[in-house]
């Protein structure tokens, strides 16, 4: 696999993982949370987490949705909690090696080209 340089993210698609690899290391992920850095490494560095609030709760599921589209289109599945009516936590991992591959960051740096309305 060519791999994936931090400034291209977005422009890269996930490739499937069926395990047999390791997780990334943090010095591995480190260049990748440059580019999203809004996303932040769960405690035990297994999964990225970003919180988003939204303007009301249809647009929340409009956000939603544009993430699923995302999803389905590069085979990669984040956890999605809607909460608060109008607070949409999105949580990346690669469940195959229990822990963070290349194919979270890119999604993540995909649902961050997401237009968000203003407040």
């Amino acid at each position: 696999m060519d791999p994936v340089l931090p400034s291209h993210l977005s422009q890269h698609h996930c490739v499937p993982c069926e395990g047999g690899l390791d997780p990334l290391t943090r010095k591995e992920f480190a260049p990748y949370l440059e580019i999203v850095k809004e996303w932040e490494v769960s405690s035990d560095e297994k999964e990225i987490v970003r919180e988003f609030k939204l303007k009301d709760f249809k647009t929340a599921l409009e956000f939603i949705n544009k993430i699923g589209e995302i999803a389905e289109a590069e085979g990669h599945h984040p956890d999605i909690n809607l909460h608060r009516w109008n607070n949409v936590k999105i949580s990346l991992s690669t469940n195959a090696i229990k822990g963070l591959s290349v194919n979270d960051f890119v999604v993540a740096s995909k649902i961050d080209l997401i237009p968000l309305p203003t407040q």
